[in-house]
């Protein structure tokens, strides 16, 4: 579903920064780093981002390129989902953001419960690891991996964070206006499919 300019452009920074990371060459380490400006230059050219902001998204890292991981909270109480509204752009999400280094990945889904809802909940299950880029998410300068975790609610209290404004537990027949660059309706329908089937295994891709 990804715009093919944007998945050349992130193969062209990939290769440029392996590159970067492994040639010996001084004339192969200039041709990278004119590789790596090109993809920018992409970037640049068919989004809304300015250049200084592109290179800090985009092109900052060093070592071999891999996917970011998003971990994402998924907690139902009495039928219903947990949302939260983030700051950012207004819209709700499922509580959740980057892996952190030092964390698992259900460890990273409890802390961000707690720290953006305010609630308390155990990690219980993988329902899903999916390709940011095969869903209907805006472009992104990242390829993403998506990991949903179903969490048990058990306790908490209703709070705002840094990062969010309001949560709250809503039903698949009144969703709130969805952050899509974090969550899309048709991941939304999946994940209660899967909740309303615990012998349904992990969906991938």
């Amino acid at each position: 579903m990804e715009e093919k300019w944007l998945t050349w452009a992130k193969q062209i920074q990939s290769i440029a920064q392996a590159g970067l990371t492994y040639t010996q060459d001084n004339y192969d380490y200039e041709r990278y780093i004119e590789l790596r400006q090109l993809s920018t230059k992409m970037m640049e050219t068919y989004t809304d981002y300015e250049m200084k902001t592109i290179q800090q998204l985009f092109a900052n890292e060093t070592g071999y390129q891999t996917p970011k991981v998003d971990v994402r909270a998924v907690v139902f109480h009495e039928g219903k989902l947990l949302f939260v509204k983030e700051k950012a752009d207004g819209k709700w999400s499922l509580p959740g953001g980057w892996g952190d280094v030092g964390f698992t990945p259900g460890e990273v889904a409890v802390k961000e419960v707690q720290e953006e809802s305010g609630y308390v909940v155990k990690a219980r299950r993988l329902l899903a690891v999916l390709d940011h880029q095969k869903h209907p998410h805006p472009p992104s300068p990242y390829h993403i991996y998506k990991v949903m975790i179903e969490c048990e609610l058990i306790g908490g209290n209703a709070a705002e964070s840094i990062e969010t404004s309001d949560c709250g537990f809503f039903a698949q027949n009144e969703l709130p206006p969805l952050s899509t660059g974090r969550i899309t309706e048709s991941q939304i329908e999946m994940l209660f499919v899967l909740h309303n089937d615990p012998a349904l295994g992990p969906v991938f891709d």
